[in-house]
Protein backbone atom coordinates (compact mmCIF):
# COMPACT_ATOMS: atom_id res chain seq x y z
CA UNK A 1 0.00 0.00 0.00
CA UNK A 2 1.15 3.42 -0.80
CA UNK A 3 1.81 6.15 1.66
CA UNK A 4 1.96 9.98 0.86
CA UNK A 5 4.68 11.96 2.36
CA UNK A 6 5.91 15.42 2.76
CA UNK A 7 9.04 16.95 3.51
CA UNK A 8 11.11 20.27 3.47
CA UNK A 9 14.74 21.92 4.28
CA UNK A 10 14.67 23.36 7.45
CA UNK A 11 13.64 27.34 6.76
CA UNK A 12 10.83 25.67 4.19
CA UNK A 13 12.28 27.12 1.12
CA UNK A 14 12.11 24.04 -0.77
CA UNK A 15 8.88 21.82 0.19
CA UNK A 16 8.57 18.46 -1.61
CA UNK A 17 5.93 15.77 -1.75
CA UNK A 18 6.05 11.83 -2.86
CA UNK A 19 3.84 8.64 -2.61
CA UNK A 20 6.09 5.41 -1.84
CA UNK A 21 5.87 2.43 -0.12
CA UNK A 22 6.03 2.52 4.00
CA UNK A 23 9.32 3.88 5.03
CA UNK A 24 10.46 0.89 7.22
CA UNK A 25 14.00 1.49 6.88
CA UNK A 26 16.65 3.56 5.33
CA UNK A 27 19.69 3.72 3.06
CA UNK A 28 22.98 4.80 4.12
CA UNK A 29 25.85 5.77 0.77
CA UNK A 30 29.41 5.71 1.79
CA UNK A 31 30.33 7.22 -1.73
CA UNK A 32 32.71 10.48 -1.09
CA UNK A 33 29.43 13.10 -0.33
CA UNK A 34 27.38 11.04 1.47
CA UNK A 35 29.78 10.22 3.87
CA UNK A 36 30.21 13.34 4.76
CA UNK A 37 26.59 14.61 4.68
CA UNK A 38 25.91 11.72 6.93
CA UNK A 39 21.87 11.76 5.57
CA UNK A 40 19.49 8.89 5.57
CA UNK A 41 17.61 8.32 2.77
CA UNK A 42 14.91 6.65 1.25
CA UNK A 43 15.39 3.00 0.54
CA UNK A 44 13.34 3.31 -2.65
CA UNK A 45 14.40 5.26 -5.47
CA UNK A 46 10.80 7.12 -6.22
CA UNK A 47 10.47 7.56 -10.07
CA UNK A 48 9.52 11.53 -11.19
CA UNK A 49 5.82 10.98 -11.86
CA UNK A 50 5.60 9.94 -7.65
CA UNK A 51 7.55 13.24 -7.03
CA UNK A 52 6.90 16.58 -6.54
CA UNK A 53 9.31 20.09 -5.90
CA UNK A 54 7.58 23.11 -4.42
CA UNK A 55 10.53 25.58 -4.12
CA UNK A 56 10.81 29.60 -3.59
CA UNK A 57 12.50 31.02 -6.65
CA UNK A 58 16.58 30.87 -6.23
CA UNK A 59 16.07 28.90 -3.16
CA UNK A 60 16.72 25.07 -4.87
CA UNK A 61 20.95 24.37 -5.17
CA UNK A 62 22.26 21.87 -7.27
CA UNK A 63 25.82 19.81 -6.61
CA UNK A 64 27.16 17.94 -8.95
CA UNK A 65 31.01 16.14 -8.96
CA UNK A 66 33.00 13.74 -10.86
CA UNK A 67 30.83 12.27 -13.76
CA UNK A 68 27.93 15.10 -13.01
CA UNK A 69 25.18 11.99 -13.44
CA UNK A 70 23.68 12.41 -9.84
CA UNK A 71 22.30 15.49 -9.14
CA UNK A 72 22.40 16.37 -5.48
CA UNK A 73 19.84 19.41 -4.13
CA UNK A 74 20.02 21.46 -1.13
CA UNK A 75 18.76 24.60 -0.03
CA UNK A 76 20.59 28.00 -0.97
CA UNK A 77 18.97 29.99 2.49
CA UNK A 78 19.41 27.43 5.28
CA UNK A 79 21.69 24.38 3.72
CA UNK A 80 19.68 21.23 4.09
CA UNK A 81 20.62 18.71 2.01
CA UNK A 82 16.52 17.39 0.62
CA UNK A 83 16.79 14.72 -1.86
CA UNK A 84 18.92 13.84 -4.95
CA UNK A 85 19.08 12.63 -8.43
CA UNK A 86 20.65 9.21 -8.37
CA UNK A 87 23.16 8.11 -10.81
CA UNK A 88 22.29 4.57 -11.08
CA UNK A 89 18.25 5.13 -12.16
CA UNK A 90 18.14 8.89 -13.70
CA UNK A 91 15.48 10.93 -13.20
CA UNK A 92 14.61 8.88 -10.00
CA UNK A 93 15.38 10.22 -6.55
CA UNK A 94 16.45 9.37 -2.70
CA UNK A 95 15.29 12.07 -0.42
CA UNK A 96 16.80 12.53 3.31
CA UNK A 97 14.94 10.96 5.77
CA UNK A 98 15.43 13.87 8.28
CA UNK A 99 13.46 16.21 5.95
CA UNK A 100 10.40 14.10 5.74
CA UNK A 101 7.02 14.97 8.13
CA UNK A 102 6.61 12.37 10.95
CA UNK A 103 9.41 9.94 9.75
CA UNK A 104 12.30 9.62 12.52
CA UNK A 105 15.13 8.42 11.08
CA UNK A 106 17.04 7.49 14.21
CA UNK A 107 14.87 4.70 14.93
CA UNK A 108 14.72 3.35 11.91
CA UNK A 109 16.94 -0.07 10.46
CA UNK A 110 19.91 1.15 7.84
CA UNK A 111 21.13 -0.76 5.09
CA UNK A 112 24.28 0.54 3.39
CA UNK A 113 24.89 1.43 -0.38
CA UNK A 114 28.40 0.17 -1.56
CA UNK A 115 28.44 3.93 -3.37
CA UNK A 116 32.48 3.99 -2.69
CA UNK A 117 32.98 1.14 -5.34
CA UNK A 118 30.96 1.82 -8.15
CA UNK A 119 32.37 2.05 -11.14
Amino acid sequence: MSEHYQGSCHCGAVRFSFVGDKIEKGLRCNCSICSRKGAMMTPQAIPPEDFTIEAEADALGLYQFGAKTAKHYFCKHCGIYTFHETARFAGHYRVNLGCIEGVDPFVLETDLFDGKHLL
